[in-house]
């Protein structure tokens, strides 16, 4: 049984969950970065034998998510897709025209390069989206925010390296809470991650199992 995690910022009521989302209970929006739908079919396209079920799989997951919630809006933090256009754009089209009856919404990301046309069942927000107390962006704000809030985000795909005493050391991906910024880890099945081990004392961070979120560093 999956098993999500309350992490209480800002007064706001954030559910981590092991399918790399969050969901924001006073608002109800569930918030996911970092897809890539349409990555598999790239690399098909190099000549690498990626199956399409891995996309397939994350909308399972975003179904699931959306079932276990019921969130009025579904924000996705960019690169949703990964580049040009290709039939998996097409699919997911379909999913959500049939799943929800609101429209999803995205804050463009670094991937998000199609002519806006294709996003026409999508609500676009072209480089940040404001929600107080968050700011909602792809990539990390560089400085903090003039206003005071707090950035939600993705695009860095973190992860955390854990050793032990036998020099065994496992990789997890993770939700990383620092000052200023709230990174959430990739979402897509079919993504690479970045390893962090650089923290400040008050970061938190939250790394991802198969069932559940396990805190770590918390001080």
């Amino acid at each position: 049984m999956l098993k999500d995690f309350k992490f209480t910022l800002l007064e706001q009521n954030l559910f981590l969950h092991p399918y790399k989302s969050i969901f924001w209970l006073e608002k109800k929006i569930l918030l996911i970065a970092d897809i890539h739908f349409g990555k598999a079919a790239h690399f098909r396209k190099s000549g690498i034998a990626i199956p399409e079920s891995v996309h397939l799989q994350d909308l399972a997951r975003i179904e699931y998510l959306n079932n276990t919630y019921k969130p009025e809006r579904i924000i996705f933090l960019g690169d949703l897709f990964h580049s040009e256009h290709n039939e998996t754009w097409k699919i997911f089209k379909q999913f959500c025209e049939s799943k929800f009856n609101f429209k999803t919404e995205l804050v463009l990301g670094n991937h998000d390069i199609l002519d806006k046309s294709q996003y026409n069942f999508l609500e676009l927000h072209i480089e940040n989206l404001i929600i107080k107390p968050f700011i909602l962006t792809h990539v990390p704000l560089k400085t903090h925010d003039p206003n005071g809030l707090y950035n939600l985000c993705g695009h860095i795909h973190p992860a955390i390296k854990l050793s032990g005493m036998a020099k065994q050391s496992l990789s997890l991906e993770c939700f990383y809470f620092s000052k200023n910024h709230g990174i959430l880890p990739a979402f897509g099945s079919f993504t690479g991650r970045s390893i962090t081990n650089k923290r400040k004392s008050e970061d938190e961070i939250f790394a991802v199992t198969n069932k559940e979120i396990v805190p770590l560093f918390r001080e």
